[in-house]
């Protein structure tokens, strides 16, 4: 009996050269080993223009479905991780990331390190890590008038230069403050080190179990980001007699816009992302290397602290 397909999904940003580059590299490497390389329509088509012998590759959601996939790998920086954990939303397959971008916090390997990883992940000598998500919904009255997701986070924001949003924050129910301010940024413990981060937020180790609430530029006296419980909810009134309108970015990429008076309910998702790990250890020394931090002269502990 013929063993069963294979199937592997390439996400790679094939409109930059460097990434088409290593996207070809990994097409081969796959078909070398027996395995059926899958691409987007748009990506196998860049593919295939550079190298036209590539003919086994198929086309997602064509001839092969996201539940048939035993490994997405992902070739270029965080945008493109978040990218691929779109394309396979509650699907069993864990992401490989392969950095090709700049921090690449997602990203589990180096350009250098990249036929090593396909090697690994061929055997799936990986082992696969659980990353907490956000549902987002938006309310207008008693009306859900759209529902989304976030693996970094779910930002409101002033929709206009011009105007600042005035806003209510509420945790579980309850109001905690109202201000104005360019937004509000509504975070994971993953996303701790993206957007919240830049706003000023506490980086807070993956494996806690809390949402963050980061407000941007605001204009009160207590606009502190704020660490709750995961099984929390977090919500962002716009109030209605402001004239500012806003929009809702989950991951930056998908947006709806907010008209006064618009609710924005945040809470855990109970679908996580998977993230394949080829070198689990501690999130200290991701966090030194990505951020090239500073560990000249530390000596460590000289016994058992």
């Amino acid at each position: 009996m013929d063993a069963p397909a294979r199937y592997i999904l390439v996400v790679a940003h094939t409109g930059r050269q460097d990434s088409l580059t290593a996207g070809v590299a990994v097409c081969s490497q796959l078909i070398d080993a027996g395995v059926i390389p899958v691409l987007s329509e748009d990506e196998r088509r860049d593919v295939l223009a550079a190298e036209p012998s590539f003919d086994q590759v198929a086309v997602l959601g064509v001839d092969v479905q996201p539940s048939e996939l035993e490994l997405v790998i992902v070739l270029g920086g965080d945008g493109t991780i978040l990218r691929a954990a779109e394309l396979v939303r509650g699907c069993s397959a864990p992401l490989l990331g392969v950095n090709l971008g700049h921090v690449g916090f997602l990203a589990e390997s180096e350009r250098d390190d990249l036929e090593l990883a396909v090697a690994r992940g061929l055997e799936k000598d990986y082992e696969v890590e659980e990353r907490m998500t956000l549902s987002a919904r938006v309310k207008v009255g008693k009306e859900v008038v759209y529902e989304s997701w976030a693996l970094n986070e779910a930002t409101v924001e002033k929709a206009s230069r011009e105007r600042m949003l005035e806003v209510v924050i509420e945790v579980d129910g309850r109001p905690m403050s109202s201000f104005g301010c360019d937004g509000v940024v509504m975070s994971t413990p993953t996303g701790s080190t993206a957007y919240s981060f830049s706003a000023g937020g506490p980086v807070v180790w993956p494996g806690v179990a809390a949402l963050l609430l980061v407000p941007l530029s605001a204009h009160a006296l207590f606009s502190r980001p704020l660490v709750v419980n995961a099984d929390s909810s977090l919500a962002v009134e716009l109030l209605e007699r402001a004239e500012g309108e806003g929009i809702l970015w989950c991951d930056g990429r998908r947006a709806y816009d907010l008209p006064p008076g618009a609710r924005v309910v945040v809470r855990r998702s109970p679908i996580p992302v998977r993230l394949a790990r080829l070198h689990p250890g501690p999130f200290t020394d991701r966090l030194v290397h990505k951020f090239n931090l500073p560990v000249t002269g530390w000596r460590g502990p000289a016994g058992r602290d």
